[in-house]
């Protein structure tokens, strides 16, 4: 019996070749807590072994189920075990030297990228992660594929301000240190609230704590193909059936991520982990979020409506994927990242999108304030308080939020960052000029609200 009609099949094939449905990333989530010694150097032997045994066919079975089912996969991904945990049982911690035994092993298998070079810290620090925190502009000046994240934040321990005031000094160092590539070092490291385990994107990827061994996770995209849709209805179509419109192509994307996946899971030998469901937009002409917002009728991105036309989004995207798949994690929905997505470049350009416009969007995206670029000479306290705000939008809201600020070094508004490749290019951007400092260099923590008291 035939399952597949004639026009679906040209669906799913316009949607590949015309629209830009990819598969954003297979990402191989593998937990390292077995690699602890209390020698740094036994540690960065075990860590290598133990990827290479893992993800030696990643890259290869990838191109087979590309060739098989003429669909892209992107990038190929490795998260693994907050690496403050697996190094903080040695005698003679070093976490520059593990960042490059990761990206060694990184490079040895072909990944992309390799996420987990990171901490925990929403409610207080060990040593280890105040090292390796430390440790962090060194580490991401010296490799080519490591991506950093910090959760600083969470609804239920409130907002660690100490880790906050912390991270604005490493971020504003990170960027220095790559300043021959605009501070490329930043756009590879992220501060989250409510940070999720299972997360298959970068920067922000890591195995968290109750995750298994290992699994294969699965981050989707497709912007292109949902404008192309919404482009579809008659402009006045109302709200509620565009919203239909969503997340029936959402299901479609979706059921394509879980067939992947699967049969990604399965060659590999792993278990299959889960679909994040984000439209995660690129450089690319058509591949955009914020055109998804023009097809709905705004004239821009930034117009009034757009934090609206974005909530919709989210939602209806969540809705249709979850419908596709029994196991749905990591972030889901739509990302608003600056730099990769071309008509939030040209909006930012424009002037049409500030950056207090885009905080309000991260009230109802999946993500946050993400790869923004801001003049160099911004204080580090004004990092912290973009943070600090940040943090609270997530804590206070229940949801995950995270900030990925580039301070350009020597650049300032109006001027251009770039980047290249899926990171692309960024306008600098104003931000708010006048001091945070009495308030953020208060320190301490943030309490937890009210809500949290929920057991």
């Amino acid at each position: 019996m035939n399952f597949f009609s004639e026009d679906s099949i040209l669906e799913t094939i316009n949607m590949i070749k015309v629209h830009n449905l990819d598969i954003r990333t297979v990402t191989l989530a593998l937990s390292l807590r077995d690699c602890c010694d209390t020698d740094v150097r036994c540690v960065g032997e075990k860590i290598h072994e133990k990827i290479i045994r893992y993800a030696k066919n990643l890259r290869k079975y990838a191109h087979e189920i590309e060739a098989e089912y003429s669909i892209p996969i992107v990038n190929k991904r490795i998260a693994v075990t907050p690496i403050s945990l697996v190094g903080e049982s040695c005698k003679n911690p070093d976490y520059v030297y593990l960042a490059k035994v990761l990206d060694k092993a990184a490079d040895e298998v072909g990944v992309d990228f390799i996420g987990g070079f990171g901490a925990l810290v929403e409610k207080g620090m060990t040593k280890g992660d105040s090292l390796l925190m430390e440790s962090i502009p060194e580490a991401l000046a010296n490799t080519n594929k490591i991506c950093s994240s910090i959760n600083l934040a969470s609804s239920k321990a409130g907002i660690n301000m100490d880790a906050i005031n912390k991270m604005a000094k490493i971020i504003k160092t990170t960027s220095e240190k790559t300043a021959n590539a605009d501070g490329i070092g930043a756009a590879k490291l992220v501060c989250f609230c409510n940070a999720p385990g299972d997360n298959p994107f970068m920067a922000g990827a890591f195995h968290g704590y109750g995750e298994p061994e290992c699994a294969l996770n699965i981050g989707v995209s497709g912007p292109g193909v949902v404008r192309a849709a919404v482009d579809s209805l008659p402009k006045d179509t109302p709200l509620d059936e565009v919203a239909n419109k969503i997340k029936q192509i959402a299901y479609k994307i979706t059921s394509t991520g879980e067939l992947i996946g699967h049969e990604m899971a399965q060659k590999l030998g792993i278990p299959f982990g889960i679909i994040d469901l984000s439209l995660a937009p690129t450089p690319a002409i058509g591949d955009s979020v914020a055109g998804i917002f023009r097809a709905m009728g705004l004239e821009h991105a930034g117009a009034h409506g757009t934090t609206a036309a974005l909530a919709m989004l989210n939602d209806a995207v969540k809705k249709g994927g979850i419908m596709a798949s029994s196991h749905v994690g990591g972030l889901s929905g739509a990302f608003i990242p600056v730099s990769e997505d071309a008509e939030m470049i040209e909006a930012a350009r424009n002037g049409f999108l500030t950056f207090d416009k885009l905080e309000a969007m991260t009230c109802v995206c999946s993500v946050g304030l993400d790869m923004i670029a801001i003049p160099g000479a911004t204080p580090v306290d004004t990092i912290a308080g973009i943070i600090a705000d940040e943090m609270a939008i997530g804590m206070i809201n229940k949801k995950t939020t995270a900030v990925r600020v580039i301070p350009v070094p020597n650049k300032k508004v109006g001027e251009n960052a770039v980047y290249g490749g899926l990171l692309g290019e960024a306008p600098i951007i104003p931000v708010n000029n006048l001091s945070s400092t009495g308030f953020v260099q208060r320190g301490g923590r943030i309490p937890a609200p009210i809500h949290s008291l929920n057991n």
